[in-house]
């Protein structure tokens, strides 16, 4: 007969991500332990196991559960008629989601490598819906230069989310612009290099 799941069984998973994803990111998830990610979360070696078969099992779920949590709250976002207010919106919410992940941002551009290959395709299939939501945002604000050089549509949205990803490294909370100013910000210099790219387009 199947052990039954405990009423708090997802409590106790979203805790254990939260403190394991600090403790890999502190200290390395190479170098990490289970016995490490057991004490930082304050509970027995044997419980993580209850949980997870291996430490890199434990690594896909925080990395699976922080990609899937940004990508169902951009789609939840209400959609804007105006294709720049719907592109403020996104990296409004998307930095708003990025408060208080900084581990599991960190894990993702340093240690998703370390996870077999099949593992790694689901996280990629997820940041690339990620970055798709984005990338038509930027389309639609600039649909005429787009059209004429569309090849120009994916380095423009990578270096939107250049701006938007390196936040964590130099933000002081509660010090400086705050995450709704920087998002403002980094959604002005795309759309003002946008309109200088198409007003030059324009000239004879």
């Amino acid at each position: 007969m199947a052990r039954p799941i405990a009423k708090d069984h997802r409590e106790k998973r979203s805790a254990i991500l939260k403190q394991a994803a600090v403790y890999f990111a502190d200290h390395g998830y190479d170098r990490a332990s289970v016995n490490g990610v057991a004490g930082a979360c304050g509970i027995s070696k044997s419980l993580i196991y209850h949980y997870y078969d291996s430490k890199e099992q434990l690594l896909f779920d925080i990395l699976h559960s922080h990609l899937t949590t940004l990508y169902e709250g951009l789609k939840a976002l209400p959609k804007a008629e105006d294709p720049e207010l719907q592109l403020r919106q996104l990296v409004r919410k998307l930095l708003h989601m990025y408060r208080g992940a900084d581990a599991e941002h960190r894990l993702q551009l340093q240690s998703t490598t370390a996870l077999p290959q099949a593992q790694r395709h689901i996280l990629a299939d997820i940041q690339r819906s990620i970055v798709k939501e984005f990338s038509q945002a930027i389309a639609a604000a600039a649909p005429e230069y787009l059209e004429q050089d569309p090849d120009h549509l994916r380095p423009l949205t990578m270096s939107l989310f250049g701006m938007v990803n390196w936040f964590y490294l130099w933000h002081q909370p509660g010090r400086g612009l705050s995450r709704e100013t920087y998002a403002d910000l980094a959604t002005e210099i795309l759309l003002g290099g946008l309109a200088r790219l198409q007003n030059q387009g324009r000239s004879p």
